[in-house]
C-alpha cells in the first residue's frame, strides 16, 4: 500500500503573502530600524573619540659617535644606540617616571577610583605600541624605532610622545655620561694602583741592592783584616825566626872570635901565615856569622825593637787602602739620598700620560646624537575610533534586519492565533 502524504496549503509559506504581511508592518520595520540606527547615532557622536600618532627613529651616522669612540674607554655603534634607545622606550619604569613628572599631560586619562599609578599602567598597556621593521629585511635602510600612542580626545598626544622620546634620550645620555665618569675613575684608580705598585717594588729593589751593597762591603772588609792579620803574623812570625837565626850566629861568631864582617878565605888566611893564592867557587850562601858580631847584634837589636813590621809587605798599604775605601760605601750614600724617585720607576711616565689623558676627557653629552628622529609625532586631523560612517551603516542594516524579524515574529503569531 503506497501512503500518500499531502501538504495543506495552511503549511506552506507563501512569499506572496509573507511580503504583503511585512508590508503591512513597514510602519513597525521602519521604526526600529530607526531606533537602532538612532542608538548607533548617539554612540557614534557621543562615544570619546579616540586618536594615533606616531614618530619613527632610525640610526645615526657613525662619523656622529667619532667623539664618543675616540675617547678609548667607551665604544657605541650606531645599531647599539638605537637598540638602547628602544630599550628605554620600552621599559614601564620609564614610562611611569615620565608619567609621574608630567602629570599635566596625562589629565584626560579615566581614573575608575584606581590609584593613579594603576590608572596609567592599564593606559600604558592599551596606549603604547612599539614599532619594528620586518624581521626578514636586514639592510641598514629598513633600521627604526617607532612608538605609537592611542590616546582619547582632550589629550596632546603629540607632545606625549615627543616628551617621551626626548626624556629617554635624557636619560641615555645620562646614563652615558655616568658610565663614562665611572670608567674614568676605575681607570685612575686602577693607574694609582700600578704606580704605588711600581713604587714599592722600587722601594723593595732599593732596600735589596743596599743591603747586598752593605752585605758586600762588610764581606770584603772582613776578608781583607783577616788578611791584615796573616800578613802581619806571618811578618811578626819571620822577624822571630830572624832573631833566632842571628842570636845563634852571633854565638858562634863569638865562639870563633868574629867581630867584624870576614870571609872564609881571608879567615883561613889570617891564621896559616902562608901566603897562599886559592881561587874557591862555591854556589853555597856564606854562613852568617861570618858577619861578626857587632853586625848581627846590631841587626838583632832593631829586629828586637821593632814596633811594626807593615811597612815590610807592600801588600799591607794596599789592604789599608781598600779598607779606607770601604769605610764609606759611596753608592749605598747616593741611592739612600736620591730626590724623587718617581723619575727611576719603569712605565711611570707612560702611566701618567694615560692618567692625564683620562683626566682631560671632557666628553658634552648634552650635544651627543644617539639617534635621528626621522618623523615626529603630530596631532592627527581623524579620530580613529568610532569610525561614526561604519557604525551608522551597521546601526541602519542592524535595525533593518531588527525590524524584519520582530515583522515576521508578529506575522507567523498572527497566523497560528488564526
Amino acid at each position: 500500500m503506497i501512503v500518500q502524504h499531502q501538504v495543506s496549503p495552511t503549511d506552506e509559506i507563501d512569499l506572496v503573502e509573507l511580503f504583503r504581511a511585512l508590508w503591512r508592518q513597514k510602519h513597525l520595520i521602519v521604526g526600529v530600524t530607526l531606533i537602532v540606527t538612532l542608538m548607533a547615532a548617539g554612540y557614534a557622536f557621543l562615544a570619546t573619540p579616540y586618536y594615533q600618532t606616531r614618530t619613527y627613529l632610525r640610526p645615526i651616522p657613525q662619523s656622529s659617535l667619532d667623539q664618543l669612540n675616540e675617547t678609548g674607554i667607551y665604544k657605541l655603534t650606531p645599531e647599539e644606540a638605537i637598540n638602547r634607545m628602544a630599550a628605554g622606550l620600552s621599559s614601564y619604569d620609564n614610562r611611569r617616571d615620565f608619567f609621574l613628572n608630567n602629570q599635566e599631560l596625562f589629565q584626560r586619562i579615566a581614573k575608575n577610583g584606581d590609584s593613579p599609578e594603576r590608572t596609567f599602567a592599564e593606559f600604558s598597556e592599551q596606549a603604547f605600541e612599539m614599532l619594528f621593521p620586518d624581521p626578514k629585511r636586514t639592510d641598514n635602510r629598513s633600521a627604526f624605532v617607532g612608538l605609537r600612542l592611542t590616546y582619547p580626545k582632550g589629550m596632546d598626544g603629540a607632545s606625549v610622545v615627543n616628551g617621551f622620546v626626548a626624556y629617554v634620550l635624557e636619560l641615555e645620555r645620562r646614563e652615558i655620561a655616568e658610565d663614562i665618569e665611572s670608567l674614568i675613575k676605575n681607570r685612575l684608580a686602577s693607574l694609582d694602583m700600578k704606580m704605588e705598585a711600581q713604587r714599592a717594588n722600587y722601594n723593595a729593589s732599593k732596600e735589596a741592592k743596599i743591603a747586598a751593597l752593605r752585605e758586600e762591603s762588610a764581606l770584603r772588609r772582613a776578608q781583607l783584616q783577616d788578611e791584615l792579620t796573616a800578613l802581619r803574623e806571618e811578618l811578626k812570625t819571620r822577624r822571630t825566626n830572624r832573631i833566632q837565626q842571628l842570636s845563634e850566629a852571633i854565638s858562634i861568631a863569638q865562639s870563633l872570635g868574629i867581630r867584624t864582617p870576614t870571609s872564609p878565605l881571608a879567615m883561613t888566611a889570617s891564621r896559616g901565615g902562608t901566603q897562599v893564592i886559592r881561587t874557591e867557587v862555591t854556589n853555597q850562601e856564606t854562613p852568617l856569622y861570618f858577619l861578626g858580631t857587632e853586625a848581627l847584634t846590631a841587626e838583632r837589636d832593631a829586629l828586637a825593637n821593632r814596633k811594626s813590621d807593615d811597612f815590610i809587605e807592600p801588600r799591607i798599604a794596599e789592604i789599608q787602602s781598600e779598607l779606607a775605601m770601604l769605610e764609606n760605601n759611596r753608592e749605598v750614600e747616593i741611592l739612600e739620598g736620591r730626590e724623587g724617585e718617581d723619575r727611576y720607576l719603569t712605565n711611570l711616565a707612560e702611566l701618567r700620560e694615560e692618567a692625564a689623558r683620562l683626566k682631560g676627557i671632557k666628553l658634552d653629552t648634552e650635544r651627543l646624537r644617539l639617534v635621528r628622529v626621522d618623523q615626529l609625532a603630530l596631532a592627527p586631523s581623524e579620530p580613529i575610533k568610532p569610525k561614526r560612517a561604519m557604525i551608522l551603516a551597521l546601526g541602519l542594516v542592524l535595525g533593518g534586519m531588527l525590524g524584519v524579524f520582530v515583522a515576521l515574529v508578529r506575522s507567523l503569531m498572527a497566523r497560528s492565533r488564526h
